[in-house]
């Protein structure tokens, strides 16, 4: 027989499911409820994102129809391993970690992505798909683009195209970056550069995060991340409790992290002012 779904927001926070016995159409509906109702509910803020705060007012009131403001939450998954992408995402609150997953279902980072770019870059490189898939490493907001719209403005040429290209080049730098540092350095140094790279993309000194998601985005052991976790506390360089990571100093993140992170930093920064 046909599934029915009754969805009733009787006020924000809530959401009333009735005549529900299909768990995918349940997850399908609250996942649809809460990128176009919480969404909508914050007032649409291109600024927020760096790319976008980049492009001239002119143009960013052209594109401001085309844009849509969702929010995520920790763990949502963006897109997967080649998939089709319907839309790129510029992330303003959100953080979102490019993971590569093996045959063996072990994983590790490439990169993430917050304020400072785009998720979704095959669309405008030609490529279609990427073999990597976007999970969010940290909830928050993020305004999409249909990917025929973003094509057509890629098309066009201007400042918007000039501003992806050295976004993704400085994302190369960051990919490459981030292998060698998993080759060459230690688990605290790794895990200094991933506190500092996030700490940059977020507005607050707290980021939600347990030791079993980092060890996973590192593509380490948790005991090491327990270790080095624990150093860091010990310096009083962060606090972690349940879950919650406080930066607390971050020069002695600085002073203890590898190159890498500054490399990366610098590398954005140039390509982004």
């Amino acid at each position: 027989g046909e599934w029915v779904i009754c969805v009733i927001a009787h006020m924000r926070d809530m959401l009333c499911l009735t005549c529900a016995t299909n768990d995918l159409l349940l997850a399908q509906c609250k996942r649809k409820w809460r990128l176009g109702v919480q969404g909508a509910s914050r007032p649409l803020d291109p600024s927020k994102n760096r790319l976008l705060a980049a492009l001239p007012p002119d143009e960013v009131e052209r594109l401001l129809p085309t844009f849509q403001q969702i929010s995520f939450s920790l763990g949502d998954v963006v897109y997967e391993s080649s998939g089709h992408l319907d839309y790129v995402f510029f992330p303003t609150t959100a953080i979102i970690s490019l993971l590569y997953t093996m045959e063996n279902g072990s994983t590790a980072e490439m990169g993430l992505t917050g304020n400072d770019g785009v998720v979704g870059i095959a669309l405008f490189m030609g490529g279609g798909t990427m073999p990597n898939r976007a999970v969010v490493q940290s909830a928050g907001d993020a305004i999409r683009m249909k990917a025929k719209v973003l094509q057509t403005e890629f098309a066009s040429g201007g400042e918007f195209q000039r501003l992806l290209l050295r976004y993704t080049q400085a994302l190369i730098t960051q990919i490459s970056q981030t292998a060698v540092c998993n080759r060459l350095h230690s688990v605290e140094q790794q895990l200094c550069r991933w506190l500092l790279l996030s700490h940059d993309r977020v507005a607050t000194d707290e980021l939600i995060m347990t030791q079993e998601l980092i060890a996973d985005m590192l593509g380490v052991r948790r005991e090491g991340v327990t270790v080095a976790a624990g150093h860091l506390q010990d310096i009083d360089a962060i606090s972690y409790v349940r879950g919650r990571i406080q930066i607390l100093d971050r020069q002695k993140l600085e002073d203890t992290a590898c190159e890498c992170y500054r490399v990366v930093k610098d590398e954005f920064d140039r390509l982004l002012k």
